[in-house]
């Protein structure tokens, strides 16, 4: 019998809830007496409570078989939708994570939002957020997955229009929305096409189905698509990827969660489904091609970026590239280290990134400089962020990197230089910002910017020390890989010559600032996000207002001409009878008479003819 913590794991998501719902009375139309403040503190208190209740079943679960279990939902007929369970250490390893990273976020955004007045809606926002993944994750089938996604969708949407009376905002949670409704809609034709197929939506099931499946493989390369589109879209990958960099547009706290956990609920999607993927070489050929592209692209762009935000929305595409990569090729152990390494030091950066913002009078990192000394935290949690991300022994994205490498040195050595040369880029990038916000010479923007106060710093204290300790947390529970000296040094290597050679360029005075590549057309390449914007607008934006234009003139000169032309026909016959219309009886009796005569006389027309001839 598994312990009681255990087996109410599925209360996770309804703590948060009840904390949303609660935050409706701290609503400002409701209540102007004690402000909104409290709804803050109640949905950090309740996703503490979630953390605690995540915690203590991990601790009880750790080298335990999993439990499985069902939660009564529809049942009509023969339809049975009964919620399944899965509850294994990883997955209450994620729902720790997340409920953890979620409380710390809650509390920086309780500083970074201190005279705002939306906090009910944000707050509950972020909490509607922290239900839907841990339910993403406790589950085990396809079917509610997708409804979490869906779910999730929407948060986004809502989240990132949260300051709706900002033109940027409004456009930017729209293309979100509609951008991640695009893999969404493929993936649910995956999903309802699977059932009849496998006879399933469990995780579980469906893995020991493809073990042993026999199926048309063109008919598994269009499943496996469908399937495959639904986390593109989540993981903002090429060419799906515009919307995480629109989205910088929302609230900053808000980004803390996005760039290091929602996009991860698409990675947690794809490694569950690898086994059925796994049956279409093209569709992991696919998958590949998309990580490799995206990583490449990603980390290119990010190094042309002058925004603080913008510089860390391309790194979170390339990360999650990486794990395309390793889905595609079947390491997804690699792939969850990839994931739990980036969504900690990538919210550390964004934390130190929303403290920059929060109190300078730019985002521009050309504009910004020596604030290491102003502002120590600060510039230390970046810098422990960076290196927790990257291959730098012996933080957490050393091994992750590492464990990746190991099963592509052999069987896809192509891919393995492309791991090692995007890491170098990603050392580089970071390195760039790095040098440009914190180090250099005091600029007019910089010469009065604090280190921010205590609501702010607590959490990027702990995040810190997460990633300092993650490796050693990895090493007691036994998931590190084997350390394999060639690799090792490969990937050290390439994150020193990426950090020496930004330190170099951007750190001498005698290179000139802002650094341009000898082509202006290839900076403005990256510049320009590889001129996908302007791409949409040129195919799908325009053949759908293209198409629009055509519709619309078809309705208005096809549709709404033959009716103009009978109302104008009417119209105009009634008003010819008005003058023909005198009251007296006789009249309407000798025109019916000349009508009928009329009529006769055309019907006998012909005989008539026959009578002459």
């Amino acid at each position: 019998m598994s312990h009681p913590l255990i087996q109410s794991i599925w209360l996770l998501p309804i703590y948060t809830l009840v904390g949303a719902a609660l935050s409706v009375i701290w609503f400002p139309g409701i209540t102007r007496r004690s402000g909104p403040r409290p709804a803050g503190y109640i949905n950090a208190l309740m996703s503490l409570l979630a953390f605690i209740h995540a915690s203590i079943a991990l601790f009880y679960a750790w080298d335990n078989p999993a439990v499985d279990f069902t939660v009564p939902w529809l049942q009509v007929a023969n339809l049975d939708l009964s919620i399944p369970f899965h509850i294994d250490p990883i997955a209450l390893t994620a729902c720790t994570a997340i409920t953890g990273l979620n409380f710390l976020a809650q509390i920086f955004a309780i500083g970074y939002l201190e005279l705002d007045w939306g906090w009910a809606r944000f707050f509950s926002l972020l909490a509607f957020f922290e239900a839907g993944m841990n339910f993403l994750v406790l589950n085990d089938s396809i079917f509610f997955g997708y409804i979490a996604l869906e779910l999730l969708t929407l948060g986004t949407y809502l989240l990132l229009g949260l300051w709706f009376n900002q033109s940027l905002v409004v456009t930017g949670a729209r293309d979100a929305f509609l951008t991640k409704r695009v893999g969404d809609l493929f993936l649910l034709m995956g999903v309802v096409a699977l059932l009849p197929i496998a006879g399933t939506w469990n995780y579980t099931e469906l893995a020991l189905w493809a073990e042993t499946a026999q199926v048309d493989p063109k008919v598994m390369t269009l499943l496996g698509l469908a399937l495959l589109a639904g986390p593109m879209g989540k993981c903002a990958q090429f060419p799906l990827h515009l919307w995480l960099d629109e989205a910088m547009e929302g609230p900053v706290p808000g980004t803390i969660l996005r760039n290091s956990l929602v996009v991860q609920v698409g990675a947690w999607v794809l490694v569950k489904l690898e086994p059925v993927l796994a049956l279409s070489p093209t569709v992991l050929n696919v998958a590949i091609f998309i990580g490799a592209l995206t990583a490449v692209g990603g980390s290119l762009i990010a190094i042309a970026q002058i925004d603080i935000k913008r510089t860390l929305s391309y790194p979170t595409s390339v990360l999650m590239g990486c794990v395309f990569i390793a889905v595609g090729t079947g390491n997804t152990q690699a792939a969850l280290l990839l994931s739990i390494s980036h969504a900690l030091g990538m919210a550390l950066m964004v934390m130190s990134s929303s403290a920059i913002v929060w109190n300078s009078v730019t985002q521009d990192v050309t504009q910004l400089g020596g604030l290491f000394k102003r502002r120590p935290i600060s510039g230390l949690s970046y810098a422990v962020g960076a290196l927790g991300v990257v291959a730098m022994p012996p933080f957490g994205g050393f091994w992750a990197m590492l464990q990746l490498l190991e099963g592509l040195r052999i069987t896809h050595p192509f891919l393995a230089v492309l791991i090692v040369a995007v890491n170098a880029m990603l050392a580089f990038g970071f390195t760039r910002v790095f040098c440009q916000v914190f180090l250099g010479s005091t600029n007019k923007m910089t010469e009065r910017s604090p280190e921010v106060h205590y609501w702010m710093v607590l959490p990027m204290m702990v995040v810190m020390g997460l990633v300092l300790h993650l490796p050693l947390i990895l090493s007691t529970v036994d998931v590190l890989p084997v350390l394999n000296g060639d690799n090792a040094l490969i990937l050290t290597w390439s994150t020193a010559i990426g950090i020496a050679l930004s330190a170099v360029i951007y750190l001498r005075d005698s290179i000139a600032k802002p650094v341009k590549l000898p082509s202006q057309a290839l900076q403005d390449l990256f510049a320009y996000d590889f001129y996908t914007p302007q791409l949409y607008r040129n195919t799908i934006i325009g053949f759908v207002a293209l198409s629009s234009r055509l519709l619309n003139g078809f309705d208005r000169i096809g549709i709404d001409g033959v009716g103009n032309f009978f109302g104008i026909a009417t119209l105009f016959s009634g008003q010819s009878l008005k003058y023909s219309t005198s009251g007296q009886s006789q009249f309407y009796m000798l025109t019916i008479l000349l009508g009928l005569t009329g009529i006769g006389l055309w019907l006998c027309y012909p005989l008539l003819n026959a009578g002459v001839n």
